[in-house]
């Protein structure tokens, strides 16, 4: 069963790490067994991306076309899909495909699977006109007059279910402290406000837009990451790549508490006082998603309501995008769109 769909489609695509994305007229993918076939409405651009095509992750399969912030249409099932309909609405994340058989996954842990693969890093991702997808990694979207446009909800398929999980590892924590105020602390930060918890700012020394943008959204206290917040956290997440933060937060969190590194890579840590860390102070990594979290999220999005700060680019453009994301010059997520 399918919608009628061109030969060819558009799609911005790498080559190597450390060049630019190239634009290029592909195929357009055939849905397999298990797949949906996606006509892309909008694709998020993310921090992952840039790691990507900076050449900071290992193995890419190249030549590779990334995002794995996905909305899009389903245009054909392949076979054996069920529970999906031609014409619905549908979000792609990271997580792109699992073995469904290893002890991570067979305890609802897929998010460790050892043979996993990931959406715009072994699997063509969308920043393209036409994608494809695991049904199993592909979640229904809100899709009635009144719901959010494509590109607001384009960044909840990454920036907002990592954030929301590195939230739930931060378990019961009142006072957040949260490090880089970029696409997913600026969606956080909605949840936190929603759930009656308050958060403090942390963003670069002298970044007085975000520090503004964040108190806009509810934040208790904004200020440089070398200033220490008006009182101790319960709980640190850092979406900034930025190792030297977490011995920082660290100092800044209180006794038992927890700070959650929430990006898929990081500089390294340097070393700190064991005193920094007594107290039964933790540290945690967040490891991509669960189809838990992502059915968890996306649940409670609509009813906050979470509303995204989005700053669009058209297809052809993405290379503009990533490096206005590089340079820190966007409040809230910048988006791709097909039109």
């Amino acid at each position: 069963m399918h919608a009628f769909t061109p030969a060819s489609m558009r799609a911005m695509r790498l080559h190597r790490p450390g060049q630019g994305l190239r634009l290029e007229q592909l195929p357009v993918p055939v849905a397999g067994p298990g797949q949906l076939q996606l006509r892309v409405e909008a694709c998020g651009v993310c921090r992952t991306d840039l790691h990507l095509i900076d050449g900071e992750l290992p193995n890419p399969a190249l030549p590779i076309i990334p995002g794995h912030e996905i909305v899009g249409r389903i245009t054909a099932l392949g076979e054996g899909v069920s529970g999906f309909r031609i014409g619905q609405r549908v979000g792609v994340p990271w997580l792109g495909w699992t073995c469904g058989n290893c002890r991570f996954c067979l305890s609802g842990r897929e998010n460790l699977c050892d043979s996993a693969r990931f959406t715009g890093y072994q699997i063509d991702g969308g920043f393209a006109e036409y994608t494809v997808a695991d049904e199993r990694y592909c979640f229904a979207l809100p899709d009635t007059p009144d719901s959010a446009p494509a590109i607001e909800l384009a960044p909840l398929l990454c920036a907002g279910l990592i954030g929301y999980r590195a939230l739930r590892l931060a378990g019961e924590a009142q006072t957040v402290g949260i490090y880089g105020f970029g696409a997913a602390a600026h969606i956080i930060a909605q949840v936190l406000q929603h759930q009656g918890r308050s958060f403090y700012a942390f963003t670069r020394p002298g970044d007085t837009e975000s520090q503004d943008f964040a108190r806009s959204l509810g934040a208790a206290w904004a200020g440089s990451a070398e200033q220490r917040p008006p009182q101790a956290l319960d709980a640190a997440l850092i979406f900034a790549p930025a190792g030297p933060l977490v011995p920082e937060a660290l100092r800044h969190t209180e006794k038992g508490g927890c700070v959650v590194c929430a990006g898929i890579h990081m500089s390294d840590i340097p070393g700190f006082s064991y005193a920094d860390l007594w107290g039964e102070r933790m540290i945690r990594s967040v490891a991509n998603l669960t189809r838990e979290d992502g059915l968890g999220f996306l649940d409670l999005a609509p009813k906050i309501p979470i509303r995204t700060t989005v700053t669009p680019f058209p297809l052809e453009q993405a290379n503009e995008a990533l490096s206005r994301l590089r340079s820190g010059a966007l409040q809230g997520a910048a988006v791709l769109t097909m039109d």
